[in-house]
């Protein structure tokens, strides 16, 4: 009877894993069908950060500048 068992555990496994195995593959199907919709980020807070850098960046250079005329 302990044999039946551990050949009945291995059967068992073996068709587990091979559900398990295809469920994955279906998974990626799946991902991959879904990937048809087009990529489209919004970057809008990235191009106000690097506005007010560029700002920030010209107001110290002209600052810069202006204090090299007073300190000469």
């Amino acid at each position: 009877m302990s044999k039946k068992n551990k050949k009945q555990s291995r059967a068992g496994n073996v068709s587990t894993t091979s559900s398990q195995s295809s469920g994955t593959t279906s998974s990626r199907t799946a991902s991959a069908s879904s990937g048809s919709e087009p990529f489209n980020p919004d970057y809008s807070y990235v191009k106000k950060d690097l506005r007010r850098i560029g700002i920030l960046a010209g107001v110290f250079l002209s600052f810069l500048v202006i204090l090299s005329f007073f300190l000469r």
